[in-house]
């Protein structure tokens, strides 16, 4: 063998050695990319790549910028839950300390009284009832029980819910249809739960005075299933839409305003997710998605 030809022969070693550490890094950051969006959609962002090279300290960046922007969502959420919390309270408490106040005033030395101590500790007692009731329905709202999840037919899960509602659907004057976009679609979720946010969303439609209500499904490009539910009822108010997921917060007179938050915590307990795409003069649509 020439010299010539051990000289090409050592380029070409060096060459395939060089590709083949470019792939196998290649390879590994692939890897690594599949790992930070796996921990991203599930909101953990515990981990940190070792900044040995310009690539790793790039996606510590991502993740730095994905736990700011979490952190500054939940604090917003949660200022947003304790002006709801604290607005609840404070009508309830108020009445209760004012009308008190007023009544041990009115009581004179031989306990006499000119108001009327029954109607006022009636009122009192109302009043401490529905605290106790806004209290219960928090409990309700932070204890969510972990799924029971089984496989469902979409097509059965949903027409049971359609036949369970049939009687306030013709009683309002409504319709709801299930129109999927391929058969036999299935979830894996808790039917029990999943069936509560249908429900909800149904209820919701009709109480905004919804004649029609479809109820629609497909496979989505990651193999997730898309469910929608869309309506066409008065839309909800556009300074609302940003906030009917806050606990407590509702635009209805005599909504409990946990309805729609609960049901984003059985999704997220599902793996899954729930959010409003629309509400306009034309539609509402709700979309469900499982994973």
């Amino acid at each position: 063998m020439t010299t010539l030809q051990i000289i090409l022969l050592c380029i070409i070693v060096a060459a395939i050695a060089a590709v083949a550490a470019m792939l196998r890094t290649r390879h590994n950051d692939i890897k690594k990319v599949a790992y930070m969006m796996d921990a991203l959609e599930d909101g953990e962002l515990n981990f940190r790549f070792q900044d040995k090279n310009k690539f790793n300290r790039t996606l510590n960046r991502i993740r730095t910028i994905f736990e700011k922007q979490r952190q500054a969502h939940e604090q917003d959420s949660w200022t947003k839950l304790i002006r709801v919390l604290t607005h609840e309270i404070m009508n309830t408490v108020s009445p209760i300390a004012s009308l008190s106040d007023a009544m041990a005033k009115s009581v004179d030395e031989n306990g006499h009284s000119e108001l009327d101590i029954k109607a006022g500790l009636e009122t009192i007692s109302d009043s401490s009832k529905n605290l106790i009731g806004f209290v219960q329905t928090y409990r309700q709202l932070s204890g969510v029980a972990k799924p029971v999840r089984k496989a469902l037919d979409l097509q059965e899960l949903i027409d049971s819910i359609i036949g369970l509602n049939t009687e306030y659907l013709t009683s309002c004057g409504a319709a709801c249809t299930y129109r999927p976009e391929e058969p036999d679609l299935m979830i894996y979720a808790d039917e029990g739960q999943i069936s509560q946010i249908l429900i909800n969303l149904i209820k919701n439609a009709l109480q905004a005075g919804a004649k029609h209500i479809m109820i629609s499904a497909r496979m989505g490009k990651d193999d997730d299933v898309i469910v929608q539910v869309s309506n066409d009822g008065d839309p909800i108010p556009t300074s609302a839409q940003e906030q009917i997921f806050i606990p407590f917060y509702t635009t209805k007179k005599e909504g409990s305003g946990i309805g729609l938050s609960l049901s984003r915590q059985i999704m997220r307990n599902h793996n899954g997710s729930i959010e409003l795409l629309r509400s306009d003069a034309s539609e509402t649509v709700f979309e469900l998605r499982f994973r």
